[in-house]
């Protein structure tokens, strides 16, 4: 069962979520919250798997307390669930910590995906997220090199990381280039472990702000279930 804890000022929207959330056996909503610091308080009561997080609430924004709850709470992935996908939010989010970032026009079954998704690893954007990673990180001035770490990447490493700029999710990945999901999830684990990442939310930063996201050949090849 997948615990979610749900912050946002608009009780309605709360009960409308809570609701699409918990019409799926493998989803409970265990606590719901107006504010940040009261977010950063439940989380820590209540040990959630996945915490929805709204970005503008009276009283504590959502950014600080993705940022709060990521640190009292190591174990919990934060999504954030914004009526916005302003520049701002979208990259303060990721800066926060928070495994993905979705506007509330999703589709009720799209969002019942994405949780399941964060909760199990996976970084889940908004269509319009990867494109405003771009323009944030590698269009203005300051990119940064390809880090070194990278050379130690293997060729298929170097797929994998390239399926993941694109905002794919381990089952995209798989798909795209004919493997198992578990060897996808190997190679992530991977990949983090060589370039010193948290999470695949900055390794997605990171291909794209150094530009390898732009320049890397993708090598496609093998056969279904193939590392």
């Amino acid at each position: 069962m997948i615990r979610v804890l749900l912050a946002d000022d608009h009780e309605l929207l709360r009960s409308g979520v809570a609701g699409i959330l918990e019409s799926d056996a493998d989803l409970e909503v265990v606590g719901e919250v107006e504010d940040g610091p009261s977010a950063v308080k439940a989380a820590q009561r209540l040990q959630p798997d996945v915490v929805l997080m709204d970005v503008q609430m009276p009283g504590g924004d959502g950014i600080t307390a993705t940022a709060d709850v990521l640190a009292a709470c190591p174990s919990t992935r934060v999504m954030v669930l914004t009526m916005f996908d302003l520049d701002e939010y979208v990259i303060g989010a990721l800066r926060a910590g928070a495994s993905g970032f979705l506007i509330k026009t999703t589709p009720a079954a799209e969002l019942v995906v994405a949780v399941k998704a964060c909760a199990a690893g996976d970084a889940t954007f908004g269509p319009s997220i990867i494109d405003r990673l771009v323009e944030s990180f590698v269009q203005r001035p300051g990119v940064v090199a390809i880090p070194a770490q990278m050379e130690g990447l293997t060729p298929r490493e170097r797929d994998v990381l390239l399926s993941m700029a694109k905002g794919h999710s381990n089952a995209e990945i798989a798909a795209e280039l004919y493997l198992a999901e578990t060897t996808v999830k190997t190679h992530v684990a991977r990949i983090l472990c060589k370039l010193g990442l948290r999470d695949r939310v900055q390794a997605v930063v990171l291909a794209h702000q150094s530009g390898f996201a732009g320049t890397a050949p993708l090598q496609r090849g093998g056969s279904p279930g193939t590392a």
